[in-house]
């Protein structure tokens, strides 16, 4: 299995923090974001190789980062050469640029760089290997938020059987996360949803295409979640950064 860490966003929403530093590489803590997912992943047994895929602006940093973190898990860093948010690939155009340029055939754990949670990943990767496919949910008990996300349904099995991306009147306070589980046999499927047509830039889109063609299964977490969009996310996420060492 393999971990890819998305992080070639640019993060306009944080400026002017992030105009000369990427997301993931802000700290929380007195850490940069990037190292307390690196830490969660590096629990996972079997686990081969962490990539991270980032943008032009930031690749010397990452890769300055990489070097340095002690990860017992080695970590590989891709360039996808865009230079500014108009030219950006798109999450789904990452992964797929990320799949194509290592050759990735093994199974694929699939997490957000702005992503701060205590979520046990090996314990949803477990999950994740016994049901095929999943992604991670989270209940925000409040359906104007749950409008700037994607709003998942699930059947008693787990299995979703509704998900809609930035639903403007949600029917359920579930949301989808950036943590996927998707295994090696399914990841051409990627290809087949850009090529035709379908929206690169939001992962939730690929998903809400994805559980009407194979079953798609929702691990529900229920602990600390920080989705780092903004200054106020930033500093809350700052304030709780004890309880995700």
């Amino acid at each position: 299995m393999e971990v890819l860490i998305l992080a070639a966003g640019y993060a306009t929403r944080l400026y002017p923090l992030t105009l000369n530093r990427a997301k993931p590489l802000l700290k929380v803590g007195g850490r940069h974001i990037i190292d307390y997912i690196v830490d969660n992943v590096n629990k996972i047994d079997g686990l081969e190789r962490i990539n991270v895929v980032c943008n032009n602006k930031f690749n010397g940093d990452f890769i300055h980062w990489a070097e340095n973190s002690g990860s017992r898990t080695p970590i590989k860093i891709l360039n996808d050469k865009s230079e500014e948010d108009g030219g950006k690939l798109g999450a789904i155009g990452d992964i797929r640029l990320t799949i194509d340029e290592f050759r990735i055939k093994n199974d694929l754990l699939v997490v957000g760089g702005d992503n701060l949670f205590d979520l046990d990943l090996a314990d949803f990767v477990s999950f994740a290997k016994s049901k095929g496919t999943a992604i991670c949910l989270y209940d925000v008990r409040d359906k104007e938020l749950a409008a700037k996300y994607a709003a998942v349904t699930l059947d008693k099995e787990r299995k979703i059987v509704r998900f809609e991306e930035k639903p403007a009147n949600p029917e359920t306070t579930l949301i989808s996360m950036c943590v996927y589980y998707y295994p090696g046999d399914i990841l051409s499927m990627i290809t087949d949803y850009l090529d035709a047509g379908g929206n690169p830039d939001a992962p939730g889109f690929f998903n809400q295409w994805l559980y009407k063609k194979i079953e798609l299964y929702g691990y529900v977490f229920k602990g600390k979640w920080f989705d780092i969009g903004d200054n106020e996310s930033l500093q809350l996420a700052d304030r709780a950064a004890g309880l995700f060492k």
